[in-house]
């Protein structure tokens, strides 16, 4: 994430995947942040997670999100 308030902790976002022939990576919507790059074998099987955390660097924003599935 590029700035502060984009999200907070406790709510509920909606990811979408985005995916190449090796990798899969997603996008907090819209367009908030984007995570590194996954194996196709370690897709998260939800749209939706909730915000856990927030923390800063020297290099942004780092958005932690939980997901529920079976």
């Amino acid at each position: 994430m590029e700035r502060p308030g984009l999200v907070e902790v406790g709510q509920t976002v909606e990811v979408t995947e985005s995916v190449t022939p090796f990798n899969v990576n997603y996008m907090i919507e819209p367009a908030v942040a984007m995570s590194g790059l996954f194996k196709l074998n370690d897709r998260i099987p939800a749209d939706h997670g909730v915000v856990k955390a927030i923390e800063e660097n020297d290099r942004g924003y780092y958005v932690t999100v939980t997901f529920e599935y079976e």
